[in-house]
Protein backbone atom coordinates (compact mmCIF):
# COMPACT_ATOMS: atom_id res chain seq x y z
CA UNK A 1 0.00 0.00 0.00
CA UNK A 2 1.23 3.39 -0.88
CA UNK A 3 0.52 6.86 1.24
CA UNK A 4 -2.01 7.68 -1.38
CA UNK A 5 -3.95 5.06 -1.04
CA UNK A 6 -5.55 6.58 2.34
CA UNK A 7 -6.01 10.67 1.20
CA UNK A 8 -9.74 11.72 0.98
CA UNK A 9 -11.29 15.41 1.11
CA UNK A 10 -12.31 16.32 4.61
CA UNK A 11 -13.75 19.87 5.24
CA UNK A 12 -12.44 21.88 8.00
CA UNK A 13 -15.89 22.40 9.63
CA UNK A 14 -16.16 18.21 10.59
CA UNK A 15 -12.95 18.49 12.73
CA UNK A 16 -14.55 18.15 16.36
CA UNK A 17 -13.19 21.22 17.87
CA UNK A 18 -15.45 20.24 21.13
CA UNK A 19 -16.97 16.71 22.73
CA UNK A 20 -20.51 15.34 22.45
CA UNK A 21 -22.54 17.16 25.17
CA UNK A 22 -22.58 13.65 26.95
CA UNK A 23 -19.63 11.21 26.84
CA UNK A 24 -21.75 8.39 25.18
CA UNK A 25 -24.01 10.05 22.93
CA UNK A 26 -21.84 10.95 20.22
CA UNK A 27 -22.35 9.26 17.09
CA UNK A 28 -21.55 5.62 16.24
CA UNK A 29 -21.08 4.37 12.98
CA UNK A 30 -21.21 0.51 12.95
CA UNK A 31 -19.36 -1.50 10.71
CA UNK A 32 -19.92 -5.50 9.60
CA UNK A 33 -16.97 -7.01 7.97
CA UNK A 34 -18.67 -9.82 6.88
CA UNK A 35 -21.74 -8.57 5.61
CA UNK A 36 -20.30 -5.23 4.51
CA UNK A 37 -23.24 -3.33 5.71
CA UNK A 38 -22.91 0.32 7.62
CA UNK A 39 -25.35 1.02 10.26
CA UNK A 40 -25.17 4.75 12.13
CA UNK A 41 -26.59 4.38 15.56
CA UNK A 42 -25.65 6.20 19.14
CA UNK A 43 -22.44 5.29 20.67
CA UNK A 44 -24.60 4.12 24.03
CA UNK A 45 -26.03 1.44 21.29
CA UNK A 46 -22.72 -0.60 21.60
CA UNK A 47 -24.49 -2.01 24.26
CA UNK A 48 -26.66 -3.96 21.74
CA UNK A 49 -23.79 -5.49 20.08
CA UNK A 50 -22.15 -7.19 22.97
CA UNK A 51 -23.10 -10.25 25.08
CA UNK A 52 -22.08 -12.32 28.20
CA UNK A 53 -18.10 -13.05 28.44
CA UNK A 54 -17.48 -11.04 24.93
CA UNK A 55 -14.32 -8.96 26.57
CA UNK A 56 -13.09 -5.26 25.83
CA UNK A 57 -9.54 -4.26 26.23
CA UNK A 58 -9.38 -0.45 27.64
CA UNK A 59 -5.74 1.53 27.65
CA UNK A 60 -5.84 3.28 31.19
CA UNK A 61 -3.20 5.73 30.67
CA UNK A 62 -3.50 9.45 31.74
CA UNK A 63 -2.61 12.54 29.65
CA UNK A 64 -0.74 14.44 32.21
CA UNK A 65 -0.41 18.41 31.95
CA UNK A 66 2.67 18.68 29.67
CA UNK A 67 2.68 21.85 28.12
CA UNK A 68 4.09 23.87 29.90
CA UNK A 69 5.02 28.22 28.93
CA UNK A 70 8.46 29.79 30.44
CA UNK A 71 10.61 32.22 30.29
CA UNK A 72 14.13 32.52 28.81
CA UNK A 73 16.53 34.51 30.60
CA UNK A 74 17.70 38.16 30.01
CA UNK A 75 15.48 38.64 27.12
CA UNK A 76 12.34 37.16 29.01
CA UNK A 77 10.69 35.73 25.64
CA UNK A 78 8.09 33.79 26.02
CA UNK A 79 8.48 29.97 25.35
CA UNK A 80 6.32 26.77 25.00
CA UNK A 81 7.31 23.50 26.47
CA UNK A 82 6.01 20.20 25.75
CA UNK A 83 7.20 17.48 27.81
CA UNK A 84 7.67 14.55 26.23
CA UNK A 85 9.34 11.85 28.18
CA UNK A 86 10.90 11.57 31.59
CA UNK A 87 14.39 10.36 31.37
CA UNK A 88 15.66 10.35 34.44
CA UNK A 89 13.77 10.87 37.66
CA UNK A 90 16.26 11.67 40.23
CA UNK A 91 18.03 14.32 37.71
CA UNK A 92 14.44 15.62 36.56
CA UNK A 93 15.66 14.91 32.76
CA UNK A 94 13.26 15.59 30.02
CA UNK A 95 12.76 15.47 26.54
CA UNK A 96 10.71 18.39 25.41
CA UNK A 97 9.86 19.81 22.40
CA UNK A 98 10.02 23.85 22.66
CA UNK A 99 8.42 26.48 20.05
CA UNK A 100 9.94 28.83 18.79
CA UNK A 101 12.74 26.65 18.37
CA UNK A 102 15.45 28.77 16.58
CA UNK A 103 15.22 30.93 20.23
CA UNK A 104 16.76 28.26 22.47
CA UNK A 105 20.25 27.20 22.37
CA UNK A 106 22.09 24.42 24.97
CA UNK A 107 23.35 26.09 28.05
CA UNK A 108 19.91 28.56 28.40
CA UNK A 109 17.35 28.65 31.21
CA UNK A 110 13.68 29.06 30.93
CA UNK A 111 12.39 30.52 33.93
CA UNK A 112 8.63 28.96 34.94
CA UNK A 113 7.45 30.72 38.07
CA UNK A 114 7.96 34.31 39.51
CA UNK A 115 9.40 33.57 42.07
CA UNK A 116 12.15 31.44 40.10
CA UNK A 117 11.30 28.00 42.50
CA UNK A 118 10.93 25.98 39.06
CA UNK A 119 14.08 26.77 36.54
CA UNK A 120 14.92 24.17 33.51
CA UNK A 121 17.85 24.05 32.11
CA UNK A 122 19.05 22.96 28.52
CA UNK A 123 21.62 20.38 28.13
CA UNK A 124 21.11 19.27 24.20
CA UNK A 125 19.88 19.33 21.16
CA UNK A 126 17.66 16.21 19.74
CA UNK A 127 15.81 17.60 16.92
CA UNK A 128 14.84 20.66 15.28
CA UNK A 129 12.55 21.18 17.81
CA UNK A 130 13.48 18.70 19.99
CA UNK A 131 15.65 19.49 23.52
CA UNK A 132 16.96 17.58 26.98
CA UNK A 133 16.18 20.20 29.42
CA UNK A 134 17.01 19.80 33.34
CA UNK A 135 14.98 20.89 36.19
CA UNK A 136 16.49 22.66 38.84
CA UNK A 137 13.67 22.61 41.88
CA UNK A 138 14.11 22.40 45.38
CA UNK A 139 12.09 20.16 46.97
CA UNK A 140 10.69 16.15 46.98
CA UNK A 141 9.94 14.85 43.30
CA UNK A 142 6.09 14.38 44.54
CA UNK A 143 6.69 18.67 44.93
CA UNK A 144 7.81 18.56 41.32
CA UNK A 145 5.12 16.54 40.27
CA UNK A 146 2.41 18.89 41.92
CA UNK A 147 4.68 22.21 40.90
CA UNK A 148 4.35 20.70 36.94
CA UNK A 149 0.34 19.92 37.32
CA UNK A 150 -0.27 23.02 39.11
CA UNK A 151 1.64 25.32 36.06
CA UNK A 152 0.81 23.25 33.24
CA UNK A 153 -2.34 22.50 30.47
CA UNK A 154 -3.85 20.10 29.25
CA UNK A 155 -2.18 18.97 26.00
CA UNK A 156 -5.08 19.22 23.75
CA UNK A 157 -3.96 18.35 20.15
CA UNK A 158 -2.44 20.81 17.80
CA UNK A 159 -5.01 20.94 15.41
CA UNK A 160 -7.92 21.86 17.86
CA UNK A 161 -5.40 24.14 19.95
CA UNK A 162 -4.93 26.34 16.52
CA UNK A 163 -9.01 26.14 15.92
CA UNK A 164 -9.74 27.48 19.99
CA UNK A 165 -7.91 28.22 23.21
CA UNK A 166 -7.94 25.51 26.02
CA UNK A 167 -11.09 25.61 28.13
CA UNK A 168 -11.08 23.97 31.46
CA UNK A 169 -13.37 21.11 30.50
CA UNK A 170 -11.06 19.89 28.76
CA UNK A 171 -9.05 18.97 31.65
CA UNK A 172 -11.90 16.22 32.04
CA UNK A 173 -13.00 15.58 28.75
CA UNK A 174 -9.80 14.78 27.37
CA UNK A 175 -9.31 12.33 30.16
CA UNK A 176 -11.25 8.61 30.09
CA UNK A 177 -13.10 7.99 33.05
CA UNK A 178 -10.81 4.84 33.64
CA UNK A 179 -7.60 6.73 33.50
CA UNK A 180 -5.12 5.60 35.93
CA UNK A 181 -1.81 5.80 34.75
CA UNK A 182 -0.16 9.07 34.53
CA UNK A 183 2.64 9.37 31.31
CA UNK A 184 0.09 10.08 27.93
CA UNK A 185 0.67 13.21 25.94
CA UNK A 186 -2.53 12.49 23.93
CA UNK A 187 -5.42 10.90 25.29
CA UNK A 188 -6.50 7.11 23.96
CA UNK A 189 -9.92 8.89 22.01
CA UNK A 190 -11.99 5.72 21.44
CA UNK A 191 -12.12 5.67 25.21
CA UNK A 192 -13.44 8.73 25.89
CA UNK A 193 -17.11 7.84 24.59
CA UNK A 194 -17.47 5.26 27.83
CA UNK A 195 -19.52 7.10 30.76
CA UNK A 196 -19.64 5.48 33.55
CA UNK A 197 -23.35 4.58 33.13
CA UNK A 198 -22.58 2.50 29.65
CA UNK A 199 -19.43 0.92 31.60
CA UNK A 200 -21.72 -0.09 34.37
CA UNK A 201 -24.95 -1.17 31.47
CA UNK A 202 -22.25 -3.82 29.69
CA UNK A 203 -20.51 -5.23 33.02
CA UNK A 204 -24.25 -6.13 34.12
CA UNK A 205 -24.60 -7.63 30.71
CA UNK A 206 -21.66 -10.01 31.64
CA UNK A 207 -19.06 -7.84 29.38
CA UNK A 208 -15.18 -8.15 31.04
CA UNK A 209 -13.08 -5.19 30.43
CA UNK A 210 -8.88 -5.80 30.33
CA UNK A 211 -6.62 -2.94 31.03
CA UNK A 212 -3.31 -2.07 29.75
CA UNK A 213 -1.07 1.03 29.54
CA UNK A 214 0.30 2.65 26.48
CA UNK A 215 1.15 5.85 27.22
CA UNK A 216 0.92 7.92 23.94
CA UNK A 217 3.24 10.06 22.63
CA UNK A 218 3.54 12.84 20.34
CA UNK A 219 4.14 10.63 17.43
CA UNK A 220 0.58 9.33 17.26
CA UNK A 221 0.02 13.09 15.26
CA UNK A 222 3.25 12.43 12.77
CA UNK A 223 2.47 13.20 9.09
CA UNK A 224 4.06 10.22 7.30
CA UNK A 225 6.20 11.46 4.71
CA UNK A 226 7.22 8.54 2.77
CA UNK A 227 5.01 7.17 -0.42
CA UNK A 228 6.52 3.37 0.76
CA UNK A 229 4.87 2.61 3.81
CA UNK A 230 7.49 0.25 4.61
CA UNK A 231 9.88 2.82 5.10
CA UNK A 232 7.74 4.94 7.71
CA UNK A 233 9.19 4.53 11.65
CA UNK A 234 6.87 4.72 14.11
CA UNK A 235 7.93 6.93 17.51
CA UNK A 236 8.52 4.20 20.34
CA UNK A 237 6.18 4.64 22.72
CA UNK A 238 5.99 2.47 26.46
CA UNK A 239 3.63 -0.38 26.99
CA UNK A 240 2.49 -2.84 30.05
CA UNK A 241 -0.16 -5.74 30.09
CA UNK A 242 0.19 -7.29 32.93
CA UNK A 243 -1.05 -11.22 33.60
CA UNK A 244 -4.84 -10.59 35.13
CA UNK A 245 -5.34 -8.92 31.38
CA UNK A 246 -3.73 -11.19 29.51
CA UNK A 247 -5.58 -13.75 31.09
CA UNK A 248 -9.13 -12.41 30.49
CA UNK A 249 -8.09 -11.79 27.01
CA UNK A 250 -7.25 -15.59 26.39
CA UNK A 251 -9.88 -16.60 28.47
CA UNK A 252 -12.26 -15.20 25.81
CA UNK A 253 -10.58 -15.76 22.49
CA UNK A 254 -10.69 -19.94 23.83
CA UNK A 255 -14.24 -19.43 24.26
CA UNK A 256 -14.43 -17.62 20.80
CA UNK A 257 -16.03 -14.67 21.82
CA UNK A 258 -15.94 -11.36 21.22
CA UNK A 259 -12.46 -9.76 22.18
CA UNK A 260 -12.94 -5.58 21.31
CA UNK A 261 -9.72 -3.37 21.51
CA UNK A 262 -11.46 0.03 22.35
CA UNK A 263 -8.67 1.84 19.91
CA UNK A 264 -5.18 1.98 18.24
CA UNK A 265 -3.45 2.84 20.89
CA UNK A 266 -5.05 -1.08 22.43
CA UNK A 267 -4.66 -2.81 19.03
CA UNK A 268 -1.09 -1.43 18.85
CA UNK A 269 -0.47 -2.98 22.25
CA UNK A 270 -1.89 -6.11 22.10
CA UNK A 271 -0.16 -7.14 18.54
CA UNK A 272 3.44 -6.11 20.15
CA UNK A 273 3.08 -9.20 21.93
CA UNK A 274 1.42 -12.62 20.90
CA UNK A 275 2.38 -15.79 21.15
CA UNK A 276 2.88 -18.46 18.56
CA UNK A 277 -0.33 -19.61 19.15
CA UNK A 278 -2.29 -16.35 18.51
CA UNK A 279 -2.57 -15.65 22.39
CA UNK A 280 -1.55 -12.31 24.53
CA UNK A 281 1.53 -12.11 26.68
CA UNK A 282 2.41 -10.36 29.64
CA UNK A 283 4.49 -7.38 28.30
CA UNK A 284 6.72 -4.38 29.67
CA UNK A 285 8.58 -2.22 27.29
CA UNK A 286 8.54 0.19 24.32
CA UNK A 287 6.80 -0.54 20.87
CA UNK A 288 7.01 1.05 17.85
CA UNK A 289 4.42 -1.52 16.02
CA UNK A 290 3.03 0.15 12.66
CA UNK A 291 0.26 -1.24 11.27
CA UNK A 292 -0.65 -1.31 8.05
CA UNK A 293 -2.27 -3.14 4.90
CA UNK A 294 -1.96 -6.13 5.09
CA UNK A 295 -1.64 -7.18 7.91
CA UNK A 296 -3.22 -10.63 10.08
CA UNK A 297 -4.48 -9.34 13.04
CA UNK A 298 -4.15 -12.35 15.98
CA UNK A 299 -5.77 -10.84 19.31
CA UNK A 300 -8.64 -8.47 18.45
CA UNK A 301 -11.34 -9.89 16.54
CA UNK A 302 -13.43 -6.46 16.56
CA UNK A 303 -12.50 -2.61 17.71
CA UNK A 304 -13.87 0.61 18.30
CA UNK A 305 -11.96 3.72 16.91
CA UNK A 306 -12.38 7.10 16.26
CA UNK A 307 -12.43 8.72 12.59
CA UNK A 308 -8.83 9.65 11.79
CA UNK A 309 -6.91 12.22 9.65
CA UNK A 310 -6.01 11.23 5.95
CA UNK A 311 -2.74 9.86 5.42
CA UNK A 312 -2.30 9.02 9.16
CA UNK A 313 -0.95 5.84 10.52
CA UNK A 314 -4.06 5.43 12.44
CA UNK A 315 -6.10 5.40 9.28
CA UNK A 316 -4.02 2.90 7.76
CA UNK A 317 -4.41 0.30 10.99
CA UNK A 318 -8.21 0.25 10.92
CA UNK A 319 -7.70 -0.11 7.18
CA UNK A 320 -5.73 -3.02 7.83
CA UNK A 321 -8.51 -4.35 10.18
CA UNK A 322 -11.39 -3.20 8.05
CA UNK A 323 -10.49 -3.37 4.59
CA UNK A 324 -8.99 -0.53 2.51
CA UNK A 325 -12.03 -0.49 0.13
CA UNK A 326 -14.63 -0.84 3.00
CA UNK A 327 -12.70 1.89 5.06
CA UNK A 328 -12.73 4.62 2.45
CA UNK A 329 -16.20 3.51 1.50
CA UNK A 330 -16.98 4.56 4.95
CA UNK A 331 -15.22 7.34 5.69
CA UNK A 332 -16.98 8.77 2.16
CA UNK A 333 -20.76 8.13 4.26
CA UNK A 334 -19.16 9.72 7.06
CA UNK A 335 -18.22 12.89 5.79
CA UNK A 336 -21.92 13.10 3.49
CA UNK A 337 -23.72 12.02 6.57
CA UNK A 338 -21.19 15.14 8.86
CA UNK A 339 -19.91 12.99 11.50
CA UNK A 340 -17.56 14.52 13.30
CA UNK A 341 -13.73 13.51 12.95
CA UNK A 342 -10.38 13.59 15.13
CA UNK A 343 -9.88 13.41 18.65
CA UNK A 344 -13.13 14.85 20.07
CA UNK A 345 -15.35 13.43 17.40
CA UNK A 346 -17.47 10.42 16.79
CA UNK A 347 -16.93 6.74 16.94
CA UNK A 348 -17.08 3.51 14.49
CA UNK A 349 -17.42 0.09 15.61
CA UNK A 350 -15.98 -2.39 13.23
CA UNK A 351 -17.17 -5.83 13.85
Amino acid sequence: MKLSAFNFDLPEDLIAKHPSDVRDEARLMVLNREKQTIEHKMFKDVLDYFDEGDVMITNNTKVFPARLYGNKEKTGARIEVFLLRELNRESLLWDVLVDPARKIRIGNKLYFTDDDSLVAEVIDNTTSRGRTIRFLFDGTYEEFKAKITELGETPIPPYIKSLRDVVPEDEERYQTIYAKKEGAVAAPTAGLHFSKQLMKRLEIKGVEFAELTLHIGLGTFRQVEVEDLTKHKMDSEEAEIDQTAADIVNRAKHDRKKVCAVGTTVMRAVESSVSTEGYLKPFKGWTNKFIFPPYDFSVANCMITNFHTPQSTLLMMVSAFAGHDFIMQAYNEAVKEKYKFYSYGDAMLIL
